[in-house]
């Protein structure tokens, strides 16, 4: 039997995945464990969206749709961007399709030639590292360190740039920090990469979960040259609880966007009509219930931030976006803890699973040793007791 290819093998498995995975899989063995660990709102899809799609199965809206989406929905995109963040797309520009991640992937298709090199700011989401390899393009890592907040400088991005260079992977709000890049932050870099001719591959699927009354910039309204550098990837995942719908969308100048439809059009095809119909109603509908969400994860952000820090051995910084925290061990690393040695994060994600009955995701694979990922997408039950067993897990 001839071998597999190289590049297909060379990709690993999603370490979010394969915790969500174990959780369940102890769930269903009937153990009472709670999780931590997998990136969805734990709200239900609100019931104007869901009655849109009902709505549409009702009225056979079930056949396929152009490529790049719906012409309605892709209007619908540009409506919210201009509304939210004051930039102009035409529906020519936006092409959506099943999932944020899908147009991660078909962005770096765009773009990205085998041996180009993807500057990836660390920690960064475990997707990222191994869709730029899966497109044969070679991912630069530079590492943020919790005292710079998680946040890449202008001066590290400008050290990192060869002739090589393509692209900037760039998330903000960040999954896993949940840090968010300032105005005057996201200015310096975008003048690094404008002064290269740099693009950039800005994920903003947690732009609607801010705290702290903090304004959100998107990094394509920063100017019109940065603009037409900017790849900005978007969906309803994240911001009306419709992780399992599947839409996503991207917007773009009108050669990439061109290029990522043709790239939908012979891989996928167009997402689901029935998902693109509830989607529209999403976005085009009263964003109220968003703006509930966003309280009540800023609420439960603060109150795992405060006790978390109260917990001797461990800490955090608090995180500005997004519904995800960083948690500290390096106190930690050396430690026997149930007769077991930290040696660092996964060891330790390991031990707190099967002796204090919590999933949390190392943050080894989000390029981020010694610190391990919770998130606060779950009820304020959970986090209390999750965190009073972290409690009892560290004095035992």
């Amino acid at each position: 039997m001839k071998e597999l290819s190289k590049t297909a093998q060379a990709v690993r498995a999603s370490t979010t995945m394969a915790i969500d995975s174990m959780f369940k899989q102890m769930k269903a063995d009937g153990i009472d464990v709670i999780g931590f660990g997998a990136g969805e709102p734990d709200f239900d899809t609100p019931d104007e969206i869901k009655t849109a799609g009902i709505a549409a199965i009702e009225r056979n809206f079930t056949r396929y749709t152009p490529a790049a989406g719906t012409v309605e929905l892709r209007q619908a995109v540009c409506a919210r961007m201009k509304a939210d963040y004051g930039l102009d797309y035409m529906p020519s520009q936006v092409v959506v399709s099943s999932g944020a991640k899908h147009l991660v992937y078909l962005a770096l298709r765009a773009l990205v030639d085998p041996g180009d090199e993807v500057i990836l700011p660390a920690p960064f989401w475990v997707s990222y590292i191994e869709l730029i390899k899966m497109v044969g393009g070679i991912p630069v890592v530079l590492e943020a360190t919790e005292a710079e907040h998680f946040k890449l400088s202008p001066e590290r991005l400008a050290a990192a740039i060869t002739p090589k260079t393509k692209a900037l992977m760039l998330n903000n709000p960040c999954n896993p920090t949940g840090m968010m890049y300032s105005g005057e932050e996201l200015s310096a870099i975008a003048k690094v990469c404008a002064d290269q001719q740099v693009y950039v591959i800005s994920d903003e699927i947690y732009a609607s979960l801010v705290y702290d009354g903090k304004p959100f910039i998107s990094f394509a309204s920063l100017s019109p040259e940065v603009k037409d550098l900017t790849i900005l990837i978007n969906g309803v995942s994240k911001s009306y609880a419709m992780t399992g719908w599947r839409i996503g969308y991207a917007c773009a100048n009108n050669q990439i966007a061109k290029v990522m439809a043709n790239y939908v059009s012979h891989s996928t095809g167009s997402p689901a009509a029935i998902s693109q119909k509830a989607a529209a109603a999403a976005l085009t509908g009263s964003q109220e219930k968003v703006e509930a969400m966003r309280q009540a994860f800023e609420t439960r952000r603060d109150y795992i931030v405060e006790r978390m820090n109260r917990i001797p051995g461990v800490s955090c910084i608090k995180p500005e976006g997004a519904f995800y925290v960083m948690m500290n061990l390096e106190k930690l690393i050396g430690k026997t803890i149930h007769g077991i040695t930290i040696t660092d994060d996964d060891v330790f994600a390991d031990a707190f699973l099967k002796h204090g009955l919590v999933a949390v995701v190392p943050g080894s694979g989000f390029g981020a040793p010694h610190f391990v990922r919770w998130s606060y997408a779950t009820s304020m039950d959970n986090i209390r007791e999750g965190l009073n067993r972290l409690e009892k897990f560290l004095a035992e």
